[in-house]
């Protein structure tokens, strides 16, 4: 019997960290991947493009009197594997020493591995036409929504399947495989004066008979896209602004930024000094919790080989705790919160895992309720937010509200709020949470914006 991809990628991972040991690294790690993607595009009905690859990779990372190197290899032969230790041990000795960058103490290691459900064995059976099957009828279904519909830039299936496995002369050794599956649809439909519009759909998910139906998808991506019909700006004014869970979304990912242990002990963040203190409404609850199951950033161990843990990060508008890596923990004088995470080729870094905004009570139309005149934001582009003085101000469409409806869409405008008050102004929060990105929010309410347009 074939042996499982996991007990692979662990044996190779220890030999490769016994090999750094006997040749004189005093602290390695090994990280060995491995991946194998699948991609069907169609456009207009027809197949377009067929991906498929797969991939094999080590990473590791060695310390010779406390000065670190980090080497990659997709080479996993003998030879192979002698010139990545090679390599790793030869570079650690001409590195700058750097104490703060040693791994976390043996005694702080977890191997324990908690169920998740992160893999999906249907996966290994997933085939190419399946995948176009699914492509076809997603872009069928959003083709058909509205006649206004002319045309499409193609629906794409995917299918990810991978494992990992960490090996550290500390003791640590685990392993864990995961899969994806997503359908992604972009229709396009003229608008007055010939102009383009496409409003993209994109659902994703662990396990293949958790994705919704591909009709589901091809449908909210024609519905996205006719929405946008005879969009333009509103005259400048200030009011209630409503942001859909992908808009909210990016939110969180900004607000991550700065309670990340990186910006703080640089000293890039405008929630310095902030802990225990309220740094939003009292309805906002984050968390970041690699332990959900099927979600996208679960796992049961971190970049370190620290034990999942889950973090409260804002507890009812106070912030709870920063998110901390072994690196960043040092040079606060603190321990890690377990939120390491890390590639092949470079060292352990503090990011998310489900970096969560906890859903409310309210059906997102409930928000537009009580909403005289407002705006409802489902994109947003540009970048502007300043992390050391919180300075926010984005480019922005979606829809106007009037006495609680949807009146027209809106695009050409920009919101702007400084980002510690918007955070403190939510007074209201949807219950559409859906787990498919590493950062998860449900829809939100701001009670007051400055919103940039015409005039």
């Amino acid at each position: 019997m074939a042996k499982e991809r996991t007990q692979v990628l662990l044996e190779l991972a220890q030999q490769v960290m016994e090999r750094a040991k006997a040749a004189g690294a005093e602290i390695a790690e090994a990280l060995a991947t491995e991946n194998a993607e699948l991609s069907a595009k169609v456009r207009m009905g027809a197949p377009e493009l067929v991906q498929e690859a797969q991939s094999r990779g080590l990473g590791l990372r060695v310390f010779v009197d406390g000065r670190e190197a980090i080497v990659t290899t997709s080479d996993t032969t003998a030879d192979g594997l002698g010139n990545l230790v090679q390599d790793a041990v030869a570079m650690a000795r001409l590195a700058q020493r750097d104490e703060m960058a040693l791994p976390p103490a043996h005694t702080a290691v977890g191997s324990a591995a908690p169920a998740l459900e992160l893999y999906d064995k249907r996966s290994a059976s997933f085939t190419a036409d399946e995948a176009i099957r699914l492509a076809i009828r997603a872009e069928d279904a959003a083709r058909a929504f509205d006649p206004r519909i002319s045309n499409s830039e193609g629906s794409t299936c995917s299918r990810d399947a991978g494992a990992r496995a960490l090996v550290t002369s500390g003791g640590f050794e685990g392993a864990y495989q995961s899969s994806a599956f997503s359908i992604h649809v972009s229709p396009v439909a003229e608008d007055v004066g010939g102009k383009k519009q496409n409003g993209d759909e994109w659902e994703w998910r662990r396990f293949l008979a958790d994705l919704p139906e591909p009709e589901e998808v091809g449908q909210a991506a024609g519905r996205r896209t006719i929405g946008k019909l005879g969009a333009g700006p509103v005259p400048t004014t200030e009011a209630p602004v409503i942001f859909d869970p992908e808009a909210a979304s990016s939110l969180l990912s900004l607000f991550f930024s700065v309670i990340s242990g990186s910006s703080i002990y640089r000293r890039t963040s405008y929630l310095l000094d902030r802990e225990g203190t309220e740094v939003a409404s009292p309805l906002v609850h984050i968390s970041d919790d690699p332990l959900r199951l099927r979600a996208p950033g679960s796992r049961p161990f971190d970049g370190e080989g620290l034990a999942s843990r889950k973090n409260e990060v804002v507890k009812a508008g106070r912030l709870e705790t920063f998110l901390l890596d072994t690196y960043s923990a040092r040079k606060l004088g603190r321990e890690s919160t377990g939120s390491a995470s890390r590639g092949l080729g470079a060292r352990p870094g503090v990011a998310p895992s489900n970096f969560i905004l906890e859903p409310g009570e309210f059906p997102p139309e409930a928000l537009l309720g009580d909403v005289k005149r407002g705006l409802l934001v489902k994109n947003m582009m540009g970048f502007g937010f300043n992390a050391v003085t919180g300075d926010f101000s984005r480019g922005a469409e979606g829809f106007w509200i009037e006495d609680g409806q949807i009146a027209r869409p809106v695009s050409g405008v920009t919101v702007s709020l400084n980002f510690d008050a918007l955070w403190k102004s939510i007074d209201a929060i949807g219950n559409d949470l859906v787990l498919k990105r590493r950062y998860a929010s449900p829809s939100f309410r701001v009670s007051n914006m400055t919103i940039a347009g015409a005039g």
